[in-house]
């Protein structure tokens, strides 16, 4: 709270003014690449990223009025209806053509593929569709070549257009993680240039340039103050849920958020080479990469494809081997690619997409890759996060103890009509508290702020101190001597005597003790994984059960966890809400983003926990 040494921390979150920031583009920190995460992903199975649901609803639309005619020209619409459409054989080659333009959606994703050199389902879908369309347009003008494709190939367009507007309805997740990341930073910064200020865009801004931050703004690159001071809250990067006190020679990082107070900040590291550009980097690193079983995954659609392509060359040779005409040996070529395209997937697969998403939903879960449905069963070992993810991620009384006849609530309001006074940090814990505890603030006289100490006031003609042992001590007060839990310890008293003593920290979620009691129940592993300092972070363990905690790690440690867990050959869950999460859950087998954390985290993970209750 009000303390003096070098790195001062303050206890409280409070409400920052709302800003406009909004994705920039700027030095690398941009948001516009092509998530990787996703377009590998669709390499495992028939999904495609590319297309809304409404588009492909309107393309398959487009097909059925156009599929109509070509249908009621069989001999199957004449013995069902006793009539049949007469249809000349150009109106038949537009409207195959027609079709096969619609669904040329189909061909991007092969290239894709290619390009890759992962061929999958949708290469096999267009070579088919290709040959199977020349064929039929050749049998259309050529009718000795005999009976073509026309309606299998425009009915298996149709199907497998329907199939991916069901699944692109499903699986819409509205951003990528490397957009969100451009978020963190503020649209302008205020330059200082000649003792004069002006607003000019982040992606101006260079190593050396000096620039003022105010309160509720961002801080746009890495720097060191040259100026002014203030609580800085860096949760969103690092997981420490405390803010920080900064002043005059300290680090400050891109992204955080200057709650009080102003700075003017040299900066030294701006774009990609600040921390919030470094984590883009590591966010994009680690969405190209995927576990073993993704890759084994894709392989084995990739052999598919070859194989399915080389038995119908084969097939075609063989018959016309054995002497059949050749037209006869291209038909069964064609039939058996035809018949490789797995028609009732293009629905089934999809329609059970779209049923586990909605009942997932319901649930409290969004589901943004379903292939990781089929890897989370075989989860191992499940890292957690702990600031907000195992905890509240924010600062409230957890402990009191009296040192006199005072009641809980009296002490509260005590303290919450003192800081109603104060700009400090602290102040708004104890003014939530004494709200949710229906309590209503005094009126207070003599009001005086000690700077870096607490406050005091005189209150119903006693005077109150509150704040550090410092500051009661050097009125006089006395403090009872004994040993406290963890967190940060704030003293009230009056006159001469210690009324009370609250503990301020981090809360542990009512559901966190109960999630992890579950998982090792099934015998999963579970571990911690924080930012924040050894001693809180191995006492939080110690109430959970959890054994094995990470201290102290950066975005690029969580990330490095991970990927050793995998290279020992374990499945790694990931579950985490912030910004300094968003590489490891990138890099895990599944990523699991707490609802109501960064935007950051949530695109990056795989699926989102929208109650931010761990237990489910």
């Amino acid at each position: 709270m009000h303390n003096q040494k070098e790195e001062k921390d303050c206890c409280d979150e409070m409400e920052i003014p709302k800003t406009k920031e909004v994705a920039s583009s700027c030095h690398g920190v941009g948001g516009d690449g092509q998530s990787g995460h996703s377009e590998h992903s669709s390499h495992g199975s028939h999904g495609m990223n590319h297309g809304s649901a409404k588009s492909f609803l309107t393309r398959f639309g487009m097909v059925t009025i156009l599929l109509l005619p070509l249908i009621l020209g069989t001999k199957l619409a004449d013995r069902a209806l006793g009539y049949s459409l007469s249809m000349s054989p150009f109106l038949e080659f537009v409207l195959l053509t027609v079709i096969l333009l619609i669904g040329s959606v189909f061909f991007l994703h092969a290239t894709h593929e290619l390009k890759a050199r992962k061929p999958g389902m949708m290469t096999l879908v267009s070579i088919a569709v290709v040959a199977g369309y020349l064929y039929s347009v050749s049998a259309i003008f050529l009718p000795e070549l005999g009976m073509g494709f026309g309606i299998e190939i425009a009915t298996l367009i149709w199907v497998l257009l329907f199939g991916h507007y069901l699944e692109a309805k499903a699986t819409a997740t509205g951003g990528d993680a490397l957009s969100a990341v451009a978020e963190l930073l503020p649209q302008v910064a205020h330059r200082i240039t000649a003792n004069m200020e002006s607003d000019v865009p982040i992606s101006d801004l260079n190593k050396g340039d000096t620039v003022r931050v105010k309160p509720g703004e961002k801080i746009p690159a890495d720097g060191e103050v040259s100026d002014g001071g203030a609580h800085v809250s860096e949760a969103l990067l690092t997981g420490e849920a405390k803010p920080i006190r900064k002043e005059r020679g300290m680090q400050v990082v891109a992204g955080s958020i200057v709650l009080d107070g102003s700075l003017t900040v040299r900066l030294t590291r701006v774009g990609e080479h600040s921390t919030v550009g470094e984590i883009k980097k590591l966010v994009q690193r680690a969405q190209g990469t995927k576990p073993n079983s993704q890759r084994i995954a894709d392989r084995a659609a990739g052999f598919l494809a070859y194989i399915a392509l080389a038995v119908a060359i084969v097939a075609g040779f063989v018959w016309y081997a054995i002497g059949a005409p050749i037209a006869l040996s291209f038909t069964v070529a064609i039939t058996v690619l035809v018949i490789a395209c797995p028609h009732a997937l293009g629905v089934a697969i999809p329609a059970v997409t779209a049923l586990t998403t909605k009942r997932a939903s319901r649930a409290g879960m969004l589901i943004k890759d379903l292939s990781k449905l089929e890897i989370l069963k075989s989860v191992d070992t499940v890292l957690f996060d702990k600031t907000g993810t195992l905890t509240e991620g924010s600062f409230g009384i957890t402990e009191i103890y009296q040192n006199g006849d005072h009641k809980d609530d009296e002490a509260i309001l005590i303290a919450a009509s003192l800081e109603a006074h104060s700009s400090h940090m602290i102040a708004a814990t104890f003014i939530d508290e004494a709200r949710k505890r229906a309590l209503t603030i005094k009126e207070l006289g003599e009001f005086e702020n000690h700077e870096g100490e607490g406050v005091s006031a005189t209150l119903d003609g006693v005077r109150y101190y509150l704040g550090t042992a410092t500051l009661l001590e050097r009125v006089g007060i006395e403090l009872s001597q004994r040993k406290y839990g963890l967190g940060t310890i704030v003293y009230l008293g009056s006159e001469k005597k210690h009324i009370s003593t609250f503990i301020l920290a981090d809360k542990i979620k009512g559901e966190s003790k109960l999630a992890v009691s579950a998982l090792m129940k099934l015998k999963v592993r579970v571990a911690m994984m924080t930012g924040d300092n050894e001693e809180t972070a191995r006492a939080v363990g110690r109430e959970l059960g959890i054994e094995q905690v990470f201290a102290g790690v950066m975005p690029e440690g969580k990330l490095e966890i991970v990927r050793t867990l995998q290279k020992d050959g374990k499945i790694v869950a990931m579950v985490g809400d912030g910004v300094n999460d968003a590489a490891a859950l990138a890099g895990a087998n599944v990523g699991l983003a707490v609802g109501g954390g960064t935007a950051v985290a949530i695109e990056a993970g795989d699926m989102v926990l929208m109650s931010g209750n761990p237990l489910l």
